[in-house]
């Protein structure tokens, strides 16, 4: 399927929303889309992980601070939010960051922020719920001890899009991450009517969730206008863009979203595995 129906949408002046897991996640997967609709409809991008944590980090975090060039988690955060706030902006997006820590930097509910439990200020990853990025960050699989996350991420999206005429857009979660994977599984439960966008560059790598779409009755569509454009809108995430694309060379690959055939009732699932079926480890 072409990107009729998106194209439609917007043509009849239906408001986009997108929901972007972390502080770029809706321009590296819906950049041409955004840019597109931005003069024709309102559009806003709702961001949920916009925080870091204190110290002490984990191993994993610390990677992720040096490779970014940085000591300080706070530090690079506040550094992309105003990336984010600057490219959004600069396109006329209204945007809103929901302020809780991204899975890296989160800590297991009851843990203390300061070390004082010995052990946990020794070990970092025993009071973390996302020890190690490998292992369980992208592992596909949500954590019994993100259930709080998962229940306060859904009641934000019923609070902020009370039911409408809009267009709703979340991640796959294509390659397991799993705030992208808490984003989209709120999304469902949220019984909004959402539809999905496959993310990138993740998708380079990964292939879409079967399940996961025939489950919601969705059908595939393809964008491709205004992708030449793309590039320069992901290069404003000036943090992150060397990392993701360390050879300086960003893909003009289309933008694939799985929207809706017909409203149909989410299934009664509690939290999903972008690898299939309910998982609480």
């Amino acid at each position: 399927m072409s990107g009729d129906q998106l194209t439609a949408a917007i043509r009849d002046g239906v408001p986009l929303v997108v929901l972007s897991p972390h502080l770029d996640d809706a321009v590296l997967s819906c950049g041409a889309l955004l840019a597109h609709a931005r003069s024709r409809v309102p559009v806003s991008v709702v961001t949920v992980f916009t925080e870091a944590g204190p110290a002490p980090y984990t191993l994993s975090a610390r990677r992720c601070l040096r490779l970014a060039g940085v000591r300080n988690a706070e530090e690079l955060y506040a550094t992309r939010r105003a990336e984010d706030r600057e490219v959004l902006e600069g396109m006329g997006i209204v945007r809103r960051h929901l302020g809780l820590p991204e899975g890296l930097f989160r800590r297991k509910p009851g843990r203390p922020p300061d070390g004082s439990r010995r052990v946990s200020g020794l070990l970092p990853e025993l009071a973390h719920v996302y020890p190690t990025y490998r292992v369980h960050l992208v592992s596909g699989r949500i954590s019994r001890h993100d259930s709080g996350v998962l229940m306060s991420v859904t009641a934000a999206l019923e609070e902020l899009l009370p039911p409408g005429p809009r267009l709703l857009l979340a991640p796959l979660a294509v390659g397991g991450h799993v705030d992208h994977l808490l984003v989209r599984t709120a999304a469902e439960l949220s019984r909004l009517g959402f539809g999905y966008y496959s993310d990138f560059p993740y998708n380079q790598q990964y292939s879409l969730d079967d399940a996961f779409s025939r489950r919601n009755a969705l059908v595939t569509a393809t964008w491709r206008s205004g992708i030449e454009g793309k590039a320069a809108l992901i290069q404003g995430y000036r943090s992150q863009a060397p990392l993701l694309f360390p050879d300086g060379r960003i893909p003009l690959a289309p933008e694939v979203y799985l929207l809706p055939r017909r409203p149909a009732p989410v299934a009664g699932a509690a939290a999903t595995s972008a690898r299939g079926g309910v998982r609480w480890p």
